[in-house]
C-alpha cells in the first residue's frame, strides 16, 4: 500500500507527484492501440473487455474468480497495492475496473478525475509502447457486496425504497434503439445518461459534487435510496456506480444489466418515456 493515502478522485497533478511511490499501481483501462500511443508513466495495461464475462446473452456479467485471479496477478496485483484507475473516455471503464476492485474487497483504490483525457490537457508526460507489468499470485473472492442479479432485482420491482438507474441512451431507455431481443425498460426505472455526468468543459471530469448531486437528486437518487445501476453491459454504468459511491450513496450495479434482462422471456419491461 502506498505509504500517503490517495483520495478517492484525484487529479492529474497530484499522482504525477505520487508516480513511483511504493505499492502504487496506476492502471489504463483502454484498447491495446491507445495504450501503446500515450500511457501514463509506469502504468500497466487491461483492456476493457478483460473485465466483462463476454458471454451471451449476458457478456458484461463479472467474470468468475479463476478469470479475474488470472487478470490481477498478470498485472501485479496484490491486496495491498493502491489501484489508480484511468480510461480516455470519462471513466467509464475506469468505474468498471473500480466496481470490480469493490466487490472483490480491495479497498485500496482511486480514480484519476478526467482520466488521460485531463492528463494531457494538463501537460503531463506520457509513455509509448508496451509495458511489462510484474506479476504477482493475486486470488480473487467474490463477495455479495455492490452487485444484484437478475432474480435479486425482481424481488425488488415493487420496493418503494428502491430507485434503478438506467444509464443508456435515451433511445435505449423508450425501445427505439435495442441491443437485445427486446426493447424497452425495467418497470420504474428511470433515465439519466452517464454522459451528463461528464463535466466537458472540464476534460471529461466528473461534475463537481454539489452540481452532481443536485442532479441525482432531481431523479430521486438520494441518502434515502437504494439505487441500482445499470447500462447494457455495466460499461457505462462503471461511471454511475462510481459517481454514487463517491457520494456516499447506497448503490449497487446489476451487471447483467440490460443484456440479460433484455434478451429473457421472463422479465418485464416498459416502453416508452414513463418508468
Amino acid at each position: 500500500m502506498t505509504t500517503h493515502p490517495l483520495p478517492r478522485l484525484i487529479e492529474p497533478a497530484a499522482l504525477q507527484a505520487a508516480l513511483g511511490t511504493p505499492g502504487l499501481l496506476v492502471v489504463g483501462v483502454v484498447s491495446d492501440e491507445a495504450f501503446q500511443q500515450a500511457h501514463i508513466p509506469g502504468a500497466v495495461h487491461i483492456t476493457p473487455k478483460a473485465l466483462q464475462h463476454g458471454q451471451p446473452p449476458a457478456p458484461g456479467r463479472l467474470p468468475d474468480a479463476a478469470q479475474l485471479s488470472a487478470l490481477f496477478s498478470a498485472i501485479g496485483l496484490t491486496p495491498d497495492t493502491h489501484v489508480v484507475a484511468y480510461d480516455d473516455e470519462g471513466s467509464g471503464w475506469a468505474g468498471r475496473l473500480l466496481w470490480t476492485l469493490a466487490v472483490l474487497g480491495h479497498a485500496h483504490w482511486s480514480c484519476l478525475d478526467g482520466g488521460i483525457i485531463a492528463w494531457q490537457a494538463a501537460g503531463l508526460p506520457v509513455e509509448q509502447g508496451n509495458a511489462p507489468p510484474r506479476p504477482s499470485q493475486y486470488q480473487a473472492r467474490i463477495g455479495e457486496d455492490y452487485r444484484i442479479s437478475t432474480e435479486q432485482l425482481l424481488q425488488r420491482l415493487d420496493d418503494p425504497g428502491v430507485r434503478i438507474w438506467d444509464a443508456r441512451s435515451h433511445a435505449e431507455y423508450t425501445g427505439e434503439k435495442a441491443f437485445s431481443k427486446r426493447g424497452g425498460h425495467i418497470p420504474g426505472a428511470i433515465h439519466l445518461e452517464w454522459t451528463d455526468l461528464m463535466d466537458r468543459s472540464r476534460d471529461l471530469r466528473l461534475l463537481p459534487p454539489n452540481r452532481l448531486r443536485e442532479l441525482l437528486a432531481s431523479r430521486g437518487f438520494t441518502d434515502h435510496t437504494r439505487i441500482i445501476t445499470h447500462c447494457q453491459t455495466h460499461h457505462r454504468s462503471g461511471l454511475t456506480w462510481l459517481a454514487g459511491y463517491l457520494l456516499g450513496l447506497d448503490i449497487v450495479a446489476y451487471d447483467g444489466s440490460w443484456g440479460e434482462w433484455g434478451n429473457r422471456e421472463d422479465t418485464p419491461i416498459h416502453n416508452g418515456e414513463k418508468p
